[in-house]
């Protein structure tokens, strides 16, 4: 009985004296490539949400009160920005009440502000349709878009956890050397795509035919965010047989009816890219996004070609 008692008052003495558990820093990433990105940095000292997958439309989410409890509980909240949750994350910021993650505090993070932005209209008219003022979103589809937000992304850590700045530095920089070498890879197997004729159902991949040298003939919608039409589809089919192209491509997250029906009509492949992490069995993380991305247009030209 003694010793039981002796036994137990060390466990409270002992308890006393333990160090306290860090809790993790709580990230709400709007986007799965942010989320991917914050925990290459961040490692065991943060807690990452992915507010939307790859199979949703980035554009249009609800804010459901799962998303709410996670935006009142995060302490960084990192986005595309540049408009592209413009429908949703506002309505998340108000109805949150969280003071950290308002637009211009330390816990608002926006990767279009550190990337050269495509395809900026000089005017905006909703007749347009889904044109974004700051430029086109999709700046995830080029990956040195990538290494430029985990050069800011990294920095926003060490401001908003000090604590640990010298962690998110040091897997910042092992991650800028891994990924460079990644780069150099990727454009070197992507190198008989350059000046490859496409057609996408969203202008969603601006970027990446900007830096694997893709040439976009036309697109399915007929103004960005309508749905294609039976009529402009035949208007596109028309085109091709005096512009052919390689493939018709989409999102993960795009229904693929259009898209079939014009790669079955013109002959050529219909490819579902992943666009973003999980948009594909291979696309685990951001390393697997692009190399299933560079191998899928691979397949397509091959497949055009005959080869396969």
């Amino acid at each position: 009985m003694l010793n039981e008692s002796i036994r137990s008052l060390l466990a409270v003495a002992l308890g006393a004296f333990a160090l306290p558990a860090f809790a993790a820093l709580n990230i709400l990433a709007c986007e799965p490539e942010w989320g991917a990105l914050a925990q290459e940095l961040g490692g065991d000292k943060v807690s990452i949400y992915n507010a939307t997958n790859a199979f949703q439309d980035p554009h249009h989410v609800q804010a459901k009160p799962s998303l709410l409890a996670r935006a009142r509980n995060a302490d960084l909240v990192v986005c595309t920005g540049s408009q592209l949750e413009i429908g949703w994350l506002p309505i998340l910021q108000q109805q949150a009440g969280n003071p950290k993650i308002q637009t211009g505090q330390p816990g608002n993070f926006e990767a279009a502000r550190l990337v050269r932005m495509l395809e900026v209209p000089s005017s905006v008219d909703r007749s347009l349709g889904d044109v974004h003022p700051g430029g086109n979103p999709h700046i995830q589809t080029d990956p040195r878009n990538i290494g430029l937000v985990a050069a800011g992304l990294a920095q926003r850590l060490a401001e908003v956890d000090p604590a640990n700045s010298a962690f998110y530095q040091a897997n910042y920089k092992a991650f800028a050397e891994r990924w460079k070498a990644a780069i150099l890879n990727w454009e070197k197997q992507a190198a008989p795509l350059k000046g490859m004729n496409i057609v996408v159902h969203h202008k969603a991949f601006v970027y990446l035919e900007n830096w694997l040298g893709l040439k976009e003939i036309a697109a399915l919608e007929p103004k960005p965010g309508v749905e294609p039409t039976s009529a402009h589809l035949s208007e596109v089919l028309a085109l091709l047989q005096r512009q052919p192209a390689k493939a018709v491509i989409r999102a993960a997250y795009t229904d693929g009816r259009g898209s079939e029906w014009l790669a079955e009509r013109a002959k050529i492949p219909a490819v579902m890219l992943p666009f973003t992490v999980g948009g594909s069995e291979r696309a685990k993380d951001l390393f697997g996004l692009y190399d299933d991305t560079v191998q899928k247009l691979l397949s397509a030209l091959n497949q055009a070609a005959g080869k396969i």
